[in-house]
């Protein structure tokens, strides 16, 4: 038996890295799984290795599908994953395109997720939601800009949340990563992977599981305790600016 039997568990961006490893986490306390990202073909292979998983090819980006698909499910567990970065310019050479998918996703797809579950958790008066954040919201870094605001909106959304749903019998909790090895960087470098691995070379760096390990923690908490905020360092970072590095 699994502290999560009979829980449903939805995850965003699930088809890679951090969500990926998430899942599967949830899944290996018994959780049944909702696994929402764009991507069709790698969301159906983390979902063929998780029994009775459902995979759902879908941008956090449109609220109305989203809404539709997860309406007739009932979610016991809200992972607001899915994110992105683009570009590492300063502000003033910055593409309005790439603040727009950040934004778009980083924030407003979060809202969506939470739109979407949080009406059926106050009806059923429990549930857990579970932010991703960065320590990019916490403290900015050169190129970071539109990037670090968006993870700072999360930190505002995570307090607000609390604040919305302190009596609803929801628990809201924010994970915030420093620098974890998943596909990030290739995405923010669009391919470059020359470019990305230098981000990570000579670090003893967080993994994804490191972090799925602290949000299946958070969520198997008896129901009298949330875990609000967690800030998860690799122990060569001190801050969004300085890591150690070897070799």
């Amino acid at each position: 038996m699994g502290t999560l039997d009979h829980k449903t568990a939805l995850v965003s961006g699930a088809s890679s890295g951090i969500g990926e490893a998430i899942a599967r986490a949830l899944a290996a306390e018994g959780a049944r799984l909702i696994l929402v990202a764009r991507r069709e073909r790698e969301l159906q292979r983390v979902a063929a290795d998780l029994p009775g998983a459902i995979a759902l090819a879908l941008d956090v980006r449109d609220a109305s599908k989203l809404v539709s698909a997860l309406a007739p499910h009932a979610v016991d567990i809200a992972v607001a994953n899915a994110g992105l970065a683009r570009g590492l310019e300063p502000l003033h050479s910055g593409d309005p395109a790439d603040w727009a998918e950040m934004i778009d996703t980083n924030v407003k797809g979060l809202l969506h997720v939470v739109r979407a579950v949080a009406p059926g958790m106050i009806e059923r008066k429990r549930g857990d939601i579970v932010l991703i954040g960065s320590v990019a919201g916490r403290q900015a870094y050169p190129g970071g800009n539109v990037y670090c605001a968006t993870k700072a909106a999360v930190k505002s959304l995570y307090e607000s949340m609390r604040l919305d749903f302190f009596d609803k019998g929801i628990r809201v909790s924010t994970v915030d990563p420093g620098m974890v090895k998943t596909d990030f960087s290739d995405v923010r470098f669009r391919g470059d992977r020359e470019r990305a691995a230098k981000v990570y070379a000579g670090v003893d760096f967080l993994t994804p599981a490191d972090i799925a390990d602290i949000v299946r923690f958070v969520v198997t908490r008896p129901r009298n305790v949330n875990i609000g905020e967690v800030v998860v360092w690799s122990k060569d970072q001190a801050s969004a600016t300085q890591v150690a590095r070897r070799g």
